[in-house]
């Protein structure tokens, strides 16, 4: 079994070193696509560095800051692995979390899975009260718009079957990629899988990115695809041959030292 982990770069350069070596020291096989979306902090410079020390590493690089989901695009359509899964380039999700994003995944149950930062016991840093009330809301929205009932669709923590999203068309080139791909997978009648993750979230003084304008994008992605994409007629194809085997045991996290 190999993942492919897709992984876009913008101006990471403090953590972008770290979370390649979490990564790829990961109990699994697999190949790591680092896209640099026009970085201009010298994460560049060390993306080249870590390609020179990991052979699973390969690195892409965007002629100008696209979007995340230029990036994700172009990512996710060089992926060879069995599944795929999105992690971001700061130190907020933890790779220590890929075995139980994927069992679902391996044990054939699912073509998708969110790893939720509101399901479950795991860790999760304190932070903005405002940002979790929109986070809900747009869950919410999302919710109603297609008909399915997850607890946290903004989360970068997703994993699918590869033939699943390298079937789908991603259109939205910046932080849209979100509330589209969940649109898309529902209207698929895709089998989506909930875990639940830790979550080490960072303030905009340590790099945060997203603002009240992604928010209200978010909202327009997800009226624009819910009216303009076109439900399946029957689920996904589920692929015939036997659920490949358990995953490690999750080990401890580290992320918080």
């Amino acid at each position: 079994m190999k993942v492919s982990v897709v992984m876009p770069v913008y101006n990471e350069r403090t953590t972008v070193r770290q979370v390649v070596e979490r990564v790829l020291a990961v109990p699994l096989e697999v190949e790591l696509l680092c896209v640099d979306d026009g970085s201009q902090d010298g994460s560049r410079e060390v993306l080249a560095e870590l390609q020179e020390e990991y052979r699973q590493l390969q690195v892409f690089l965007q002629p100008t800051n696209m979007g995340k989901g230029a990036a994700l695009r172009r990512g996710i359509q060089a992926a060879r692995g069995d599944f795929v899964i999105i992690q971001d380039a700061d130190l907020e999700y933890d790779p220590l979390d890929y075995s139980t994003l994927l069992d679902p995944l391996i044990q054939g149950k699912a073509d998708v899975v969110y790893g939720s930062r509101f399901l479950g016991a795991a860790p999760h840093r304190v932070l903005y009260f405002w940002h979790s009330v929109g986070n809900r809301l747009l869950t919410l929205l999302s919710n109603c718009l297609t008909n399915i009932n997850l607890t946290d669709m903004e989360t970068c923590y997703k994993a699918f079957r590869r033939d699943v999203i390298q079937s789908i068309a991603i259109q939205e080139d910046r932080f849209g990629f979100e509330p589209e791909i969940t649109v898309k997978v529902a209207k698929r009648k895709l089998r989506i899988y909930e875990v639940g993750i830790s979550y080490w979230g960072r303030t905009y003084e340590e790099g945060k990115k997203i603002g009240w304008q992604d928010g209200v994008r978010a909202v327009w992605c997800l009226l624009k695809y819910s009216f303009t994409e076109s439900s399946g007629s029957k689920p996904y194809a589920v692929p015939a041959h036997e659920p490949a085997s358990q995953p490690p045991q999750k080990q401890a996290s580290n992320a918080g030292r």
